[in-house]
């Protein structure tokens, strides 16, 4: 339905076999991971690049980009993201300057020099021995390396660490919001009930010190305000413009400045992961604090668990890359009005998010008749779910309904 946003190409020697297990282990994170699929068709495509092409021992088909398309007419992606994975066998056949594997590392070493605001090059080492002193370190020696340290053996293995770099570099090569480094607001309670004791403090803690053994920059407001600093105004745009991980103990629903936080995350369609820490028990809970992916954080044997930490840093990595996405495809849609989308929604439409829409496009939404479309990605609300939204905008000044997809719903329809 779209020109394709982003190409992921895995690059690695036949002959380097740890190259294959982790390249079919990034291409299953991308392509058969829930998060991705959520966006439209063609928003993402992961491409080999390993078996020879025109000659025994020879280099793959090459990488095509904006100045390199594709022979058969096929547009390529706006974005291409490179994985070069460094092994003694993909170093011994670049070493020859003459070769096709040499030509082949050169020719994506220069679509990033030609393109970098649109062609990322993410090379992982294998072997430390493939870029010591060899004309491969010489290519791809000065590009950063994703995941280049030790996984934590208590939280993660390589194949998550490797993964969840690759996503925040491709996020900020993809993403329209200029940034350095993807920030993660940490929300949490300043004050704890009698159950949780040093809980909160001690899981706080955890997240901080697990943010800090990643790429991830963090805010986390009794460090990073300093004295003099409007306090609220920095509050209000950090949590409007970070990736949110909500730390939810028992307390942390009913506080005025958590609620806050999390309602500006939304309304300004920031990522959010909800980590589920609650002990002892909510009183009431609250309807701001649903609607996000969520996940369980749990003591074992009187220990937070890092490994529920980084899966869930995982996750809003991979869902900011989705919004990057998300938010592409909409500039892609411009030129595209027989789809005819109102609200880009970056989630599924609640009564929070939806009357924020309904309230900033009123004068615009109003001048029309039938429905209004809402594409949200997927998955898809529930019928009932829908419904009740449904009834709820009739009620508003809106005098529209709704009518509300994701795309698969719309594919469905066949547009």
């Amino acid at each position: 339905m779209l020109p394709p946003v982003l190409e992921i190409f895995l690059i690695w020697h036949p002959q380097d076999e740890a190259g294959a297990a982790l390249a079919e282990a990034i291409f299953k994170h991308f392509m058969h991971g829930p998060t991705f699929s959520g966006v439209i068709g063609g928003g993402i495509q992961v491409s080999m690049r390993s078996a020879t092409w025109e000659s025994d021992n020879g280099a793959p088909r090459p990488v095509y980009w904006e100045g390199a398309p594709a022979p058969n007419g096929i547009p390529p992606a706006n974005f291409v993201a490179a994985v070069p994975l460094l092994g003694t066998e993909l170093a011994a056949s670049v070493e020859d300057t003459n070769s096709s594997w040499h030509h082949f590392i050169a020719s994506v070493a220069g679509a990033q020099e030609n393109q970098p605001d649109k062609f990322g090059v993410f090379p992982f080492l294998l072997s430390r021995g493939a870029t010591d002193g060899t004309e491969l370190g010489r290519l791809l020696g000065g590009y950063q390396f994703s995941a280049a340290g030790q996984p934590d053996k208590e939280g993660e293995d390589v194949k998550s660490m490797l993964c969840r770099d690759l996503t925040q570099g491709i996020a900020q090569l993809v993403s329209p919001d200029e940034m350095d480094r993807l920030t993660t607001f940490i929300s949490h309670t300043k004050r704890h009930s009698q159950t949780e004791g040093e809980d909160v403090d001690e899981l706080v803690d955890l997240v901080r010190h697990v943010i800090g053994s990643t790429r991830l920059n963090d805010f986390f407001d009794a460090n990073d305000i300093q004295p003099g600093t409007d306090w609220d105004a920095e509050l209000r745009g950090k949590a409007g413009t970070s990736a949110m991980l909500a730390i939810r103990t028992d307390l942390y629903s009913s506080r005025e400045w958590c609620q806050r936080e999390v309602v500006i995350a939304k309304t300004e369609g920031m990522p959010v992961i909800m980590m589920d820490a609650i002990g002892y028990g909510e009183e009431r809970g609250s309807f701001l604090m649903d609607h996000v992916p969520r996940i369980a954080v749990r003591k074992i044997d009187g220990r937070w668990q890092k490994r529920d930490v980084y899966r869930a840093l995982n996750l809003l990595v991979d869902e900011c890359l989705k919004r990057a996405l998300w938010l592409r495809q909409k500039e892609l849609a411009q030129n595209r009005p027989e789809l005819d989308v109102a609200w880009w929604a970056p989630h599924a439409p609640e009564f929070l998010t939806l009357s924020h829409w309904i309230e900033n496009n009123l004068e615009n939404a109003a001048d029309g008749e039938g429905d209004i479309r809402i594409l949200h990605p997927d998955p898809p609300l529930g019928p009932e779910e829908r419904s009740v939204l449904q009834k709820y905008v009739s009620g508003t000044r809106l005098g529209r309904g709704v009518d509300i997809m994701t795309p698969r719903q719309l594919a469905t329809r066949g547009g």
